[in-house]
């Protein structure tokens, strides 16, 4: 009988924070312990650590399906695999969010034998980042209403307020709320909203931002509103920059803990990959680059949302350089990509299984020939999968010129991702010429347009009106030269969910257009994205429980 996911955490002992750190090269001056197996790292690390950077490995995936991919096990499986083979290695991954852990997914700190733990405290409070991001959130709304109240010097109107508040936590109820009721003491009446913390910009500010001084640069350029005459209003307007800065002063610090195998693992910060740029910080990053000769880090969702953003939003802002990508498939969502029903997948199907290979095809040909980056693709294999399936994807990626490893890291932990890390280790070797998808003097109608044709396939884009309008008043407003976060569906090439497989010949909608200032891009709005979840009929809540030691089930 399989253990679950929590049962092989809680099974393994892990090693005090303090020797990870020894093994990581990280002197205990730089360590802010939070009890026996958590610790932040202080800033000063990346200033006064003169080593040259190591190299780095992006793991993404194919476009996302029910039947799961396994990026994030694969990711920490992988660096498991490195440490075996002798290379010293950090992996760098993003925190989870309470809404999904008591939604839909339960935990999200890897599976089977490739965790980063403690996976509890990993998917629940941790360090305390997000209430952290949350709490300067809502002090920005709450001094954005105050001004209002106390007089409105700076003229705004509250039918044009853009900022919104937030918690970490899937509550659908609180999407469309109006506030300021009770009478004049009370506030000044307006319609308001909350966000999932995740889908707070401050979230993206704190992942992009190098330093506490950029930090706080970043907080005073988010734009939280116009007034009357339709101009911008910002936190630094509102003087807000300074106490946001203070609440977040020990948020911007990495978190170190480790794998099940000991590898050094950095879990910090985690945007929406759909209207934000779904990567874990660069601070974290950079950190672990510092510190290792292979970091692996993984993006959010597909290679058409994570990775674009990853490499044309992080590693623009960040300076960072790719060494090699790694491309994640399953032969059961290759199997729904071509059709196959869920409850089928089970079954050996070849015909199904190619018409869906194009969508991963269409992946590793814009990891290599848009972005001019090596990669390899790992099939995450399952008992079901047969050999003529896994033979049909690798015969299909060699004629790319990609080579196809087989990965069982949920199964046997780093032993299985040892073949997957010597392919990497060559991959990283081979010359490359990283280029983006679109330079950033482009107008920004051009770069939307480039990332629906160059990555997506698509055959054009439509802007709506309120998108052209948009555009145009963010040009004038200076903002032409930002990079783009396209805010789209993770279930399709297209703006349509129903569209499986790797579409051609459609014509994606954007609907709108808005500016994350702070953060230092430009989101345009395709289709129907939800900043705030809500729960399903039976969330994984009703499943997790303690008990009276206080060990913790039902977290996968």
């Amino acid at each position: 009988m399989y253990k679950s996911d929590i049962e092989i955490a809680q099974s393994v002992e892990t090693l005090p924070i303090t020797e990870i750190a020894k093994k990581a090269g990280i002197d205990e001056k730089y360590i802010e312990q939070y009890g026996r197996n958590k610790a932040k790292v202080d800033l000063s690390l990346l200033n006064e650590n003169k080593n040259e950077d190591g190299k780095l490995i992006l793991v993404t995936a194919i476009t996302p399906t029910p039947a799961g991919e396994g990026k994030t096990t694969t990711t920490i499986g992988l660096s498991d695999g490195l440490s075996r083979i002798g290379k010293k290695t950090c992996v760098a991954l993003r925190e989870p969010s309470l809404g999904p852990v008591f939604g839909i997914k339960g935990g999200a700190a890897g599976g089977g034998y490739a965790q980063v733990v403690p996976m509890e405290d990993i998917n629940l409070h941790f360090t305390g980042d997000f209430h952290a991001i949350g709490a300067a959130n809502n002090l920005l709304a709450a001094m954005l209403d105050n001004h209002i109240y106390q007089g409105n010097s700076l003229n705004i109107d509250p039918r044009r307020i853009t900022w919104r508040r937030c918690v970490d936590m899937n509550d659908r109820q609180l999407r469309f709320v109006a506030d300021g009721l009770g009478g004049r003491v009370n506030g000044v009446p307006r319609e308001d909203g909350y966000d999932i913390t995740v889908a707070s910009e401050i979230m993206a500010v704190l992942c992009l931002s190098s330093s506490i001084d950029d930090l706080k640069q970043r907080l005073a350029s988010i734009i939280v509103g116009y007034t009357y005459d339709e101009k911008p209003i910002t936190a630094g307007d509102l003087k807000a920059q300074g106490a946001m800065a203070a609440l977040l002063r020990d948020a911007l610090k990495p978190n170190l803990v480790q794998t099940l195998e000991g590898t050094p693992a950095f879990v910090h910060g985690g945007p929406f990959a759909n209207i934000a740029h779904g990567c874990n910080s660069v601070m974290a990053t950079r950190m672990a680059m510092k510190l290792a000769d292979y970091t692996v880090t993984e993006a959010g969702f597909g290679a058409d949302l994570g990775a674009e953003k990853f490499l044309d939003i992080k590693c623009r802002f960040a300076g960072l350089k790719p060494n090699a990508v790694v491309i994640v498939a399953t032969v059961r969502a290759l199997k729904m990509h071509g059709g196959l029903p869920k409850t089928e997948l089970a079954n050996e199907d070849l015909e199904a299984l190619e018409k869906g290979i194009p969508n991963l095809l269409r992946h590793v040909s814009n990891i290599k020939d848009v972005y001019g980056l090596p990669a390899v693709v790992a099939v995450n294999r399952f008992p079901t999968d047969t050999d003529a399936e896994i033979d049909l994807i690798i015969n299909k990626c060699r004629a790319l010129g990609v080579n196809t490893v087989l990965s069982t890291v949920w199964a046997e932990g780093g032993k299985g991702g040892e073949e997957l890390a010597r392919e990497v280790v060559r991959l990283c070797e081979e010359k490359s010429e990283f280029r983006f998808c679109y330079e950033t003097d482009e107008p920004l109608e051009e770069k939307i347009r480039k990332i629906v044709t160059r990555i997506y396939h698509g055959s054009d884009v439509s802007f709506l009106p309120a998108a052209k309008k948009q555009l145009d008043k963010l040009t004038a407003l200076g903002y032409s030269n930002c990079p783009v976060c396209m805010a789209k569906t993770q279930y399709s090439f297209s703006d349509d969910p129903t569209k499986l497989g790797a579409p051609e010949g459609f014509t994606v909608t954007v609907r709108n257009v808005k500016i994350s200032a702070g953060a230092g891009f430009v989101v345009a709005l395709t289709g129907d994205i939800m900043t705030m979840p809500g729960l399903p009929k039976s969330p994984a809540a009703e499943r997790i429980d303690v008990d009276s030691d206080g060990k913790i089930s039902g977290l996968f």
